[in-house]
């Protein structure tokens, strides 16, 4: 049979992944994203060991991909901690728009990491945090289609 048919095992190594992009933008985080991203790393360290353990070269190149860019963002991540009285859209708030229809929406305007729309929190860097920040309440912007009214800061 020929060699060109015959998987070689030869005990080599798994080529390393490629690094996850990593944001242009300052890695500024509220004091719960700096939590999470060091709850990702005591996950990513543990799977890595089991990792290791079972002898997976898979697992062990896919998770060492994942602690490179959680290991950088802990890193680079700088606490911002959110006004206390804010007048202002800032980051750390949580702020509510209503929309033509009357609809309301709130989100917290949170770093890149932990942002996650569905669950009411928006990246700073974000288009709609980014036409928040530095508004007031009764203020009207531009958020996606349509002209919001700001109608809370927390």
């Amino acid at each position: 049979m020929s060699r060109a048919f015959v998987k070689d095992d030869d005990g080599g190594s798994i080529e390393p992944l490629p690094d996850r992009p990593v944001s242009p933008h300052p890695n500024i985080v509220t004091a719960e994203g700096l939590a999470l991203i060091d709850r990702n790393l005591a996950d990513l360290q543990e799977r890595h060991a089991a990792a290791l353990q079972a002898e997976d070269r898979a697992a062990q190149a896919a998770i060492a991909r994942d602690l490179r860019y959680w290991s950088a963002r802990r890193a680079s991540a700088q606490v911002v901690k959110p006004p206390n009285t804010p007048a202002t859209v800032a980051f750390g708030t949580t702020v509510t728009i209503e929309r033509d229809d009357g609809r309301q929406q709130t989100w917290r305007i949170v770093g890149e990491d932990e942002a996650d729309p569905a669950h009411g929190t928006l990246s700073y860097v974000s288009p709609v945090a980014r036409a928040l920040m530095g508004k007031q309440i009764g203020d009207v912007v531009r958020a996606g289609n349509s002209d919001v009214a700001i109608v809370g800061i927390s």
